[in-house]
C-alpha cells in the first residue's frame, strides 16, 4: 500500500512563512515581507488583518488564477535582492506572476539528493523545467556534472546570475534553452546517459518555439522517455509539481509504471511549509521520487509530523 509523506524543508534564515489564510500567504524573503495569493489556504489566518497590512508588498491578481497582476509596495523594494541558503546565493525578484524565483520547499529534497550523489564520482544530473536553478546549483556545488534545461530565456538568465552570485561559475553546469520533450528525444538518439534526473513540470507551458506542454497529457510519456536516459547504475528520478488537479499518488503511479524493469523504491507525498505564527503546515507542492537504493527519504530529518 502506498504511503504518502509530508516533507518540510530545513529552516532557512532568510525565508519564513509567517502566516496563511483567506486565500493568501504572508512570507519573509530576507528583509522584505510579502503577501501572495495561495489557493489552498482556505482557512482563517492566525494574525490580524492589521499585521498582514504591514507587509512591504502585496500582490493583486488581475487576470485569472495564474495570470499577471500588480505588486503594491508600502516601501520601495529593489528590482532584485540577494538571498542565501545552504552555501548558495541567489536573487529574489517581484515578478508580474507573483513568483519571486525562490522556492524554499524544494530544499526538502536536497538531503536526499546529496546522499545519492555522494555515492558516485562526478555523477551526471539532468534537470528539466529547471527555472531559476537552485537545485541545479546545489547538485553542481556537491560535485555533479549538471545539464539544466528550460524553455524560458529570462529564467535561464536568472539561473546563470544565481550561478555567478553563488561563485560556482567554474563548475560543470550547462544551461540549455530548449523544449524539454525535443531535448530528451535528441539525448536518447545521441546515446547520452544520466545518473539522476530531476524535473519540475508546469501544468501548462510553451517551449521556445511555441511547443505546447500539458502535464496530464504528456507527463507519462516524458517519464517513460526519461527512463531511457538513465545510466546502467542510476541513482534516482524526482518529479515535483504544483498541480492541484492531480495527486502525489498519481505521480508515483506514473513513476512505477515507467520503472517496472528496475529495482528500487518509490515514494510520494507533499512538500509543505511550516508557519512561524502557529506551526501549521501549508501544502506547497506534490512530488514522487524513485531511488535505486533504500528509502528515497530515509535521511530526511525534517519530515512534517
Amino acid at each position: 500500500m502506498a504511503q504518502l509523506n509530508l516533507l518540510a524543508p530545513p529552516p532557512w534564515q532568510e525565508y519564513e512563512l509567517i502566516d496563511s489564510g483567506n486565500g493568501a500567504k504572508l512570507e519573509r524573503f530576507g528583509q522584505y515581507t510579502l503577501v501572495r495569493p495561495e489557493t489552498q489556504a482556505i482557512w482563517s489566518p492566525n494574525l490580524s488583518e492589521r499585521e498582514w497590512q504591514r507587509a512591504d508588498a502585496i500582490f493583486e491578481k488581475l487576470r485569472g488564477e495564474d495570470g499577471a497582476g500588480l505588486w503594491h509596495q508600502r516601501r520601495p523594494i529593489p528590482e532584485q535582492w540577494l538571498l542565501h541558503h545552504d552555501n548558495l546565493a541567489f536573487w529574489a525578484r517581484l515578478t508580474p506572476y507573483r513568483h519571486t524565483g525562490v522556492f524554499p520547499e524544494h530544499s526538502a529534497h536536497w538531503d536526499w539528493m546529496r546522499g545519492q550523489l555522494a555515492s558516485r564520482r562526478q555523477p551526471r544530473v539532468l534537470v528539466l523545467f529547471g527555472y531559476t536553478g537552485l537545485s541545479s546549483l546545489e547538485a553542481a556545488r556537491v560535485g555533479a556534472q549538471v545539464v539544466h534545461v528550460d524553455a524560458s530565456k529570462p529564467a535561464l538568465r536568472w539561473a546563470q546570475e544565481n550561478q555567478q552570485a553563488s561563485e560556482l561559475s567554474e563548475r560543470p553546469l550547462r544551461w540549455l534553452l530548449d523544449d524539454v520533450g525535443k531535448f530528451v528525444a535528441r539525448e536518447i538518439r545521441r546515446g547520452r546517459r544520466y545518473d539522476l534526473i530531476l524535473m519540475d513540470p508546469p501544468i501548462f507551458g510553451r517551449g521556445p518555439n511555441g511547443e505546447l506542454w500539458r502535464l496530464q497529457e504528456q507527463l507519462p510519456g516524458l517519464v517513460r522517455e526519461c527512463v531511457k536516459l538513465l545510466s546502467d547504475t542510476p541513482l534516482g528520478i524526482l518529479i515535483s509539481a504544483y498541480a492541484t488537479n492531480i495527486s502525489a499518488l498519481t505521480l508515483q503511479n506514473v513513476l512505477d509504471a515507467a520503472l517496472t524493469h528496475l529495482q528500487g523504491t518509490t515514494s510520494a507525498g507533499e512538500l509543505v511549509l511550516r508557519e512561524s505564527a502557529s506551526n501549521r503546515l501549508l501544502p506547497a507542492a506534490i512530488y514522487a521520487c524513485w531511488s535505486s537504493g533504500g528509502h528515497p527519504h530515509q535521511a530526511q530529518q525534517h519530515a512534517a509530523r
